[in-house]
């Protein structure tokens, strides 16, 4: 998610590796500071951005500290022209993560910015919905699938957010949301990337709920892997 560097400006240089312009818009049930406050305080950015893996903390003090740039009220920016704003009043408001550009020739070209932050939204706006309490703690899994074996992972009814990123509440009250390299729609495997958000677990509770997950996820993805706070993140 670390602000990159446009690339895609020389002459010659094709379409696909140009940064690709985007547009993720979502509505949040919060008055306009308080989420200016969550994407700005890094102890709250630590409730909803990202997953947890070793180096998380530093994540979050390179994107939103050190590289971010404060723009105007309520938006900040970055160095690759990609830019962070909230809007609304005190009852409910609007955040735009948004990289301005001519549209791209294929309009559903992959972008992991673009993919991430509609993952990251979700995960901020079941934050502010929910009003989980405690200490938030996620399972990151990784591996190759079809999106139907994804979304079989979880009973429930998933919502989509686009076509590539879907989630849903399970019995539990964890978070899951589903992100992958190919609509999910579609047959084949590709790379998939599953965060289940937890909070308020303690030690034993957490063990119990990655060795679930563990054995849910090995049989449905090639090269399966389960991040936690404590392992580097996978490659990707």
């Amino acid at each position: 998610m670390a602000a990159i560097t446009d690339k895609g400006q020389d002459e010659g240089v094709t379409d696909e590796s140009r940064l690709k312009p985007y547009h993720v818009e979502l509505s949040l049930p919060a008055g306009r500071d308080a989420v200016w406050d969550a994407v700005t305080q890094v102890p709250v950015l630590r409730q909803w951005f990202g997953w947890d893996y070793d180096a998380l903390d530093a994540e979050i003090e390179q994107i939103f500290v050190t590289e971010a740039r404060l723009l105007a009220p309520e938006r900040m920016g970055w160095a690759d022209g990609s830019y962070l704003e909230v809007t609304g009043d005190d009852e409910a408001c609007t955040v735009r993560a948004i990289r301005e550009g001519p549209p791209p020739a294929d309009p559903d070209r992959y972008d992991g910015i673009e993919e991430g932050w509609k993952s990251f939204l979700t995960q901020l706006r079941f934050l502010l919905e929910r009003k989980p309490q405690g200490r938030r703690r996620t399972l990151y899994l990784t591996g190759e699938t079809t999106g139907r074996q994804a979304l079989e992972l979880a009973d429930g009814d998933w919502e989509r957010f686009g076509n590539r990123v879907a989630w849903t509440v399970n019995a539990d009250g964890d978070l899951i949301v589903v992100s992958a390299r190919l609509p999910l729609d579609r047959p084949g495997a590709g790379r998939t990337e599953v965060t289940v958000s937890t909070y308020g677990l303690d030690d034993a509770a957490f063990a119990e709920r990655r060795e679930a997950w563990t054995k849910r996820w090995a049989p449905v993805a090639a090269g399966a892997e389960v991040t936690t706070a404590d392992t580097p993140a996978p490659t990707s």
